[in-house]
């Protein structure tokens, strides 16, 4: 049941995404006059679970979640039909129309997903408030670090001053700094610090401990429920129980728990307990996946997360920049991967990683925000200069715009097979990456 409603979650981000994307391409080849022979959602790759036409257009519904297409008349897109470029142009034809007309057309998609990221933001942030987690808050006490982060210069107790100069308010974001950062200020009993951090340190957090290398410090945590039939129940643990140790070790941070657990899969870790007035230590069975099925939440009564109240019009601006720097830490990232020092396109995941990681409950206040997350995310993949993608023709048609020479057919037919190969080994890579790593966790 939780792996349905993770299929679900994604499956309608994926149709709201698509969509919107592909009737940015639909709605202004219209305004053009451009004839539009396909509006797929998913690819109909040899056959289409659904199909209707309407007037000049079919529309239907691919069986392979993978994004989808409009198919423009005189155009060489995704289908590959280059028939129709033998024959003499005709008027309703995207390659008879004029660069800025067919330039507007390539970018109508992403202009859309930027359009939608800036709606849901102010949507949400005038519904719910713009909620994020406190900086200043978090490393109130200091901070402490895991084994990697403390090999890499971090002491227990540090609080990040600046990442590159700059001070992050939001400490999700303050996590993203200084993995995409260089240098790095902290303060450590009363002087301010220094730290470089090297592609082979950012390697080593990423592959190792990722944004769990740091942690806001707490000393206990208690147990807020306990899975059915799991091993935390057959141990014997309690709800209201308070953790303050693992395996001898004292509690320095949430995730020292899952940690512990990772690290001892279908082995046991002893939990060291305060229940009523006494101390208990209870071993518990860890399973293959490396859970033993408990939720635990701090007992820090400090209220990290900080609420912003706005109404709609309010909203509008704070929306807009948020989606505007959502596309900066996409630019960052991608220069990360970018670097192969970093190890960072390792990290790289398909909607099947995805998948696997969203919520098995369902929450529409999160669903909405990863939607507005992913369809930045959308915008920018497709604005990268990769034939295949409308970056790569939009790229094309800048150049025919300054250079006065139109890429030839056959050309253009070159360009958008060797892309469509890449992106399609690029796609095979990950997903088998993906799918290995769910195979493993649940077999293995």
């Amino acid at each position: 049941m939780d792996t349905l409603i993770q299929i679900a979650q994604l499956l309608l981000m994926l149709s709201i995404l698509v969509i919107l994307h592909e009737f940015g391409h639909y709605i202004t080849a219209k305004m053009f006059k451009v004839r539009v022979e396909k509006f797929y959602l998913f690819m109909d790759a040899g056959f289409s679970l659904f199909k209707k036409k309407i007037g000049e257009t079919e529309w239907g519904l691919g069986w392979l979640p993978l994004g989808g297409y409009v198919k423009l008349s005189g155009m060489i897109d995704e289908s590959m039909d280059t028939d129709q470029m033998k024959t003499d142009p005709q008027p309703w034809e995207f390659r008879s129309k004029p660069a800025w007309q067919r330039l507007i057309i390539m970018l109508g998609g992403i202009i859309v997903n930027i359009l939608l990221a800036w709606l849901i933001y102010t949507t949400m942030y005038s519904t719910y408030g713009k909620k994020y987690i406190s900086t200043e808050m978090m490393q109130k006490d200091g901070l402490t670090f895991g084994e990697v982060g403390q090999k890499v210069g971090f002491k227990d107790g540090d609080k990040v001053l600046s990442v590159d100069g700059k001070y992050q308010p939001r400490f999700d974001r303050m996590l993203l700094d200084i993995l995409l950062g260089d240098d790095i200020v902290v303060e450590r009993g009363g002087q301010k610090v220094d730290i470089h951090l090297s592609d082979a340190d950012k390697k080593e957090i990423l592959e190792k401990e990722g944004r769990d290398f740091i942690h806001a410090k707490v000393d206990k945590s208690v147990i807020d429920s306990i899975a059915p039939e799991s091993n935390a129940l057959k141990a014997g643990l309690k709800k209201g129980d308070t953790i303050v140790g693992v395996n001898g070790a004292k509690l320095k941070y949430l995730s020292q728990l899952s940690e512990a657990a990772f690290k001892n899969k279908e082995k046991h870790i002893t939990l060291n307990l305060i229940r009523g007035n006494k101390a208990v230590d209870v071993p518990v069975n860890v399973n293959k996946e490396g859970i033993i099925g408990l939720v635990q939440r701090s007992t820090d009564t400090t209220n990290y997360v900080v609420t912003e109240h706005y109404n709609f019009f309010s909203a509008m601006p704070k929306a807009m920049e948020e989606s505007y720097n959502q596309i900066v830490y996409n630019v960052k990232q991608f220069k990360l991967i970018l670097r192969p020092s970093t190890g960072a396109y390792k990290q790289v995941t398909s909607v099947v990683g995805i998948a696997s990681k969203l919520p098995t409950t369902w929450n529409w206040e999160f669903f909405w925000t990863f939607t507005a997350l992913f369809s930045v995310g959308l915008a920018f993949m497709n604005i990268l200069p990769i034939p295949g993608l409308d970056g790569g023709h939009a790229i094309f048609t800048i150049a025919e715009m300054v250079t006065g020479r139109k890429l030839s057919d056959k050309a253009a037919g070159v360009v958008q097979t060797v892309g469509m190969v890449i992106l399609l080994t690029l796609m095979a890579l990950v997903f088998g990456k993906d799918i290995y790593q769910i195979i493993e966790r649940k077999f293995f």
